[in-house]
């Protein structure tokens, strides 16, 4: 990789990637604040992830340690005012049109995702980061490029909150290097956006809000509130002004709401139930447990047990404390040319966020702007206020609960469509597109891992067995990564080459003997 080293004094050992919009964002000022903000916290960010490597394969628990904790009374921080009311968030990657739609649409709250839904190339977090700084300045506008096309801007009377959400912990940005090594892809996204934006989302009353994806432990919020902390200080902000929500979406997380809410007390206002990304961490954690399987994706709704269970101690633990209990996203999205398709897609997602409702959370996701009154219905019926921190679900959510997998098959069709969803989607991502529609559902980083490591469970189990009793074995599948490039081609789905990298790259994956922790990092060497 080409880089372009900056010889300014006092940042002449931080080296990027050239790019057209690099210099306006990483001016002098920037260069120098990334280079401060690595240096204190990236030797902490390596100790964490270590931890992470000496936790893997044990079952997680709740810690004994922290028994006190739990059991005392104790709120965080309230909550401000123009965040008490999240019932409908929006989601989406961070290119121009839709932030622009996202951001003009009637959802409370617009979280763009520079992590799920945004493949990390070098003009995609660059472009994402300069359209957010327009977007802060109600300056941001959108054209395909021809005469007769429509031109998007922000309406003026745009009400819709903006979140911004970074990439995880475990990320590099390989893009940029310091004294020869890639900086932390959180400390980036956070950094950059924060250099920018802050004073002007401060001045605003308006942020800067984060959603802060991955956690695995309390020490992760705790060296989060640091970083929060530091940049507070740094830009000149009051402690605290920086508020953030935090995504449960690792099953050793789920055992420590409590402690990762105590620990970013003075600035936390919700938790959010990461559904997607939390399955896979059930596998990963999981997988060598003598027994443990779980079914094709399309039996995992949060109505089994262990998916219930998650969500109602998320609600029960963040109303005890004073913030919001997020529900997650429905993947379904409209079909504008299947009526009947799009009214079943519409029908699912209106009992999610029926069920979302009536559980106790005070607000959902969508992926997709003709889904939020639906969304919005659903909460109204049942949430006359801002939201429902007053209501408490009743069962006592236990250990157990939580580790119960969810029972099930695995259909022929549902076997051949993990591996299709997952070379589809690494295809587009190894092609700089983060999120993709497929066979009606809208498809991500987090959807994508499922797939990957279901396959990857199923394949390496021994005495598995088809719906109709076909043997599931590496023949089976063989022949559907076969079957797929002709096909895809056929249909133009795909017509570049990096249907053949994905392939590669999922049965590297799949074949590993051990399950990899990441698709996205050996991902991001062939992107």
């Amino acid at each position: 990789m080409t880089l372009a080293q900056k010889q300014l004094l006092p940042h002449p050992q931080i080296q990027f990637e050239p790019e057209p919009a690099a210099s306006a964002l990483l001016d002098d000022g920037a260069l120098a604040f990334l280079l401060t903000l690595h240096t204190a916290f990236e030797s902490g960010r390596q100790a964490l992830l270590q931890a992470r490597q000496a936790q893997k394969g044990i079952v997680p628990s709740f810690d004994e340690h922290t028994a006190n904790l739990r059991a005392a009374e104790w709120r965080a921080a309230p909550i401000p005012e123009i965040l008490q009311q999240r019932a409908v968030e929006i989601t989406g990657p961070v290119d121009a049109k839709t932030v622009i739609n996202a951001l003009n649409s009637d959802a409370d709250v617009f979280m763009a995702d520079f992590e799920d839904s945004t493949a990390p190339t070098w003009h995609n977090l660059l472009n994402g980061q300069q359209v957010l700084q327009d977007a802060v300045r109600g300056s941001v506008q959108f054209a395909a490029g021809t005469p007769e096309a429509p031109v998007y801007r922000l309406k003026p009377e745009r009400r819709t909150v903006l979140m911004v959400r970074p990439r995880g912990l475990h990320l590099p940005e390989r893009h940029v290097r310091i004294d020869g090594e890639s900086m932390s892809g959180l400390l980036f996204d956070l950094g950059l956006f924060a250099f920018h934006n802050a004073a002007a989302l401060s001045a605003q009353q308006r942020g800067p809000f984060f959603y802060i994806p991955k956690l695995q432990s309390y020490a992760e919020a705790q060296w989060i509130d640091a970083v929060l902390s530091f940049l507070e200080k740094s830009l000149g902000l009051p402690e605290g002004q920086m508020k953030v929500t935090v995504l449960i979406e690792t099953l050793p997380a789920a055992f420590q709401m409590d402690e990762i809410i105590h620990a970013l007390r003075a600035r936390i206002v919700g938790l959010n139930c990461g559904r997607w990304d939390y399955i896979f961490s059930g596998i990963k954690t999981l997988h060598r447990q003598p027994g443990f399987m779980l079914p094709e994706r399309s039996q995992i709704g949060m109505g089994t047990h262990f998916l219930n269970s998650y969500a109602t101690r998320l609600i029960q633990t963040c109303h005890r404390r004073g913030i919001l209990a997020m529900g997650g996203m429905a993947a379904q999205i409209p079909n504008r040319h299947d009526a009947i398709a799009n009214e079943t897609a519409l029908a699912k997602v209106r009992a999610d966020k029926q069920r979302e409702a009536t559980l106790g959370h005070d607000g959902t996701w969508v992926a997709h702007p003709g889904l939020i009154s639906i969304a919005r219905s659903a909460f109204a019926a049942v949430m006359p206020g801002p939201n429902q921190l007053q209501v408490m679900p009743l069962p006592d959510i236990r250990a157990d609960d939580l580790l119960k997998p969810c029972t099930g098959s695995i259909t022929p069709e549902g076997f051949n469509d993990t591996v299709e969803v997952c070379v589809r989607y690494l295809a587009a991502w190894l092609s700089g597109t983060g999120c993709v529609a497929i066979h009606g559902l809208m498809e991500d980083a987090a959807t994508a891992e499922i797939c990957r490591s279901q396959l990857w469970l199923w394949l390496h189990k021994p005495d598995l067995h088809l719906s109709d009793g076909t043997v599931l074995c590496w023949g089976l599948f063989d022949a559907a990564l076969l079957a797929l490039p002709n096909r895809l081609r056929k249909e133009g789905i795909v017509g570049h080459a990096r249907v053949d990298d994905a392939i590669v790259l999922l049965e590297s994956l799949v074949r590993s003997p051990e399950l990899a922790d990441f698709l996205t990092l050996p991902a991001y060497d062939l992107l």
